[in-house]
């Protein structure tokens, strides 16, 4: 239980309103982010207004139907239809909101320098219609200091003053689309406030609907807890990307080295090689704390390694492909190629900074002739190029076959029965031996 004092009559009001689901929630940016929490807060029994720029979102939400895979469709309509929870893309909503989160993209520039514009933008427009007693909490992934150095001033612009006319806290989205296991609800919530008052109203509103709240003292720690996530994940997956690298001069299989490690009970922790990286989080949220703490004369060497490691994963793949054609007296130009999954992890429809993008655009540039099979992704822009996912039964008569996202909709064993030729990058046929089988 906090011992933190609500004394002001802008928190004692508001911690009414929350405590007694009176509080009106807004949540600014309706993706894998937003909406999920949206949702979450619709369930709790508040109601919910989701403000988003894109109308074909609105609709679709204020129809019921959901387009994120990980909230069914069966979930949000029962809460649109009870009036729990509406969507609309004009931000005068606002003015009779309590509370609001911010959900929006925080995209890396070409040159790996943060793009705060959706940032920037979301604020400016809640601050047109900001009121006192509201809480504002930022979830977009980013760089130490943005909370208290980018969104408080234009907050406090209008005279109000954070930790008593309204509340300022960060708190980092820790969503993982397609787990079945781990979800908004029952992930911890970090919160750290622009002060401490901030901290525990952040505390007490998340904690009406998410299980586990862990309070932080500021919202610089809690932004850095994001990075460390992630820099940890991508920098341990870039050894082992690395381990693969030598592995395979070597002539060892990298997989079952890992296994066999994993037998430690103490002191190993097993992250396995793959074709890249790809997803919204580990390519990019390492750089936000490159940036940042290039700023402050200190050089992140790992960040910089691993991600250069991690960057050469998709023509380490290529080159793995052209050697299997080679075997079989083939060239990559003019030869078939089908890969599997294009979506950047298992089991989701999200093709963002996918490896397999960057795969397919260096085999289509060496003249292969590229078809894919993704049971999530129907669709696919290939430098302008449409291409559609087509049946698995297209392996028989490809010269090649590239397995670079295991879904788990693939029936491996028959791919590898009828696949002429098989580069596995994911250990997806793990068990089954065959001279036509390459493995990362």
């Amino acid at each position: 239980m906090s011992t933190v004092q609500l004394e002001t009559p802008a928190a004692l009001r508001l911690e009414e309103r929350i405590r007694t689901r009176q509080a009106k929630v807004g949540i600014v940016g309706l993706g894998y982010v937003g909406l999920p929490l949206a949702v979450e807060f619709a369930r709790a029994g508040f109601e919910v207004t989701g403000i988003d720029l894109t109308d074909s979102k609105v609709k679709r939400i204020n129809a019921g139907d959901s387009y994120v895979g990980d909230v069914p469709s069966a979930t949000l309509e029962p809460l649109v239809r009870s009036g729990k929870l509406k969507a609309t893309s004009d931000f005068a909503a606002v003015r009779d909101l309590d509370t609001v989160n911010i959900c929006v993209p925080t995209p890396l520039r070409k040159t790996k320098d943060p793009d705060m514009s959706f940032i920037v933008s979301a604020c400016g427009e809640i601050a047109k219609f900001f009121h006192a007693g509201m809480l504002v909490i930022l979830e977009s992934t980013t760089y130490p200091g943005t909370t208290d150095e980018l969104v408080l001033p234009m907050l406090e612009q209008g005279g109000l003053k954070a930790g008593q006319d309204f509340f300022l806290c960060f708190s980092p989205e820790r969503v993982d689309p397609g787990n079945p296991k781990y979800n908004t609800s029952n992930i911890p919530k970090v919160v750290g406030g622009v002060t401490a008052v901030c901290s525990e109203m952040g505390r007490l509103f998340y904690s009406q609907a998410l299980e586990k709240v862990v309070a932080v003292s500021s919202t610089q720690v809690a932004e850095m807890v994001k990075l460390l996530e992630n820099t940890f994940r991508m920098i341990n997956i870039g050894l082992a990307n690395e381990i693969a690298l030598m592995c395979d001069r070597m002539g060892i299989n990298v997989w079952e080295v890992i296994e066999a490690a994993a037998t430690k009970p103490f002191g190993f922790m097993p992250f396995y090689p793959g074709p890249g990286l790809g997803g919204h989080c580990i390519p990019i949220d390492p750089f936000y704390l490159s940036w940042k703490t290039k700023q402050a004369g200190i050089e992140a060497r790992f960040i910089e390694l691993a991600g250069y490691i991690n960057g050469q994963m998709p023509h380490f793949v290529v080159d793995k492909v052209q050697n299997a054609l080679n075997d079989h007296a083939k060239p990559v130009k003019g030869s078939h190629i089908h890969v599997l999954g294009v979506a950047y992890k298992k089991n989701i429809d999200d093709v963002r900074e996918s490896p397999a993008l960057d795969i397919m655009l260096l085999l289509k540039r060496r003249g292969a002739r590229l078809t894919y099979t993704d049971p999530h992704v129907t669709r696919l822009d290939l430098e302008g190029e449409q291409l559609n996912s087509q049946d698995t039964a297209l392996v028989a008569s490809a010269d090649c076959t590239v397995v670079v996202t295991d879904h788990g909709a693939f029936d491996y064993r028959k791919i590898a029965e009828q696949a002429k030729l098989i580069v596995d990058t994911r250990n997806a046929l793990k068990g089954i031996s065959s001279p036509k089988i390459v493995r990362l």
